[in-house]
């Protein structure tokens, strides 16, 4: 599915924005966030606000996880021009063109990879009868990657991690985690499923509940990128003042 977020009138010309865009094209949303984060330029926070924006049409309207997807299409195209004069010499006046741009990011929850074509079986000649031989010699191989196979189970099995303090039940005074930047109404929700329903909670993370937050969210970086401790503890003194 195709996720469409669009920055109209951008007070930039289209040429710097693209700098930015071609870098991020064809990128996982992941690292076209960190791509922006740090690149010091207009332009990148720009795009970033759109992708960003994306981003949260994808998790709110259509239920897409967030570490799934990838930037599909990231163009720029000519908006309005405001036309402005300085005054030069001899009583002339020269002309000064404020570019806009339009800012187009499409996110796509879908690979991409081509299925190969099946080949033509080739035609068997008649001297190629000791074939029966190779496949009973090939069939060892085949039981050894089965017995293997067991290994991911184990790693998966022990993953759990602190989480620090959840609640069971909602408590009877639970806070809009939607006004922490990037806390969508669905990604909200997760957070209560895992029993995160306060300010409080998120300000008492430490790095080994972003750690697994990060996991269990699916899509890491995100915590630490839109700085989720900072804007909770200032929720928290906004909220008690």
């Amino acid at each position: 599915m195709d996720v469409i977020s669009i920055y109209r009138h951008a007070r930039i010309s289209p040429y710097k924005a693209r700098e930015v865009t071609r870098e991020i094209q064809g990128l996982p949303v992941s690292q076209a966030l960190d791509i922006v984060a740090f690149t010091p330029k207009k332009a990148a926070f720009l795009v970033g606000k759109t992708l960003k924006s994306a981003i949260a049409n994808a998790e709110n309207n259509h239920d897409l996880m967030a570490d799934t997807l990838v930037v599909k299409e990231c163009v720029v195209g000519d908006g309005p021009r405001f036309r402005r004069f300085k005054a030069r010499a001899r009583g002339s006046a020269a002309p000064i063109k404020r570019r806009t741009s339009h800012i187009r990011i499409i996110l796509t929850d879908e690979t991409g990879e081509e299925v190969p074509k099946a080949k033509k079986p080739a035609p068997k000649k008649a001297a190629a009868k000791p074939a029966p031989a190779k496949t009973e010699a090939a069939a060892p191989k085949a039981e050894k990657k089965q017995v293997a196979a067991p290994a991911p189970e184990a790693a998966s099995d022990s993953a759990g991690a602190n989480l620090g303090l959840v609640y069971d039940k909602a408590p009877d005074n639970v806070d809009d985690l939607k006004r922490i930047s990037g806390v969508g109404p669905a990604l909200e929700e997760k957070l209560h499923n895992f029993g995160i329903y306060t300010y409080e909670q998120v300000a008492a993370w430490e790095a080994e509940q972003v750690s697994a937050f990060d996991d269990l969210l699916s899509f890491k970086g995100r915590i630490e990128r839109d700085e989720w401790i900072r804007q909770a503890n200032e929720l928290i003194t906004e909220r008690d003042a």
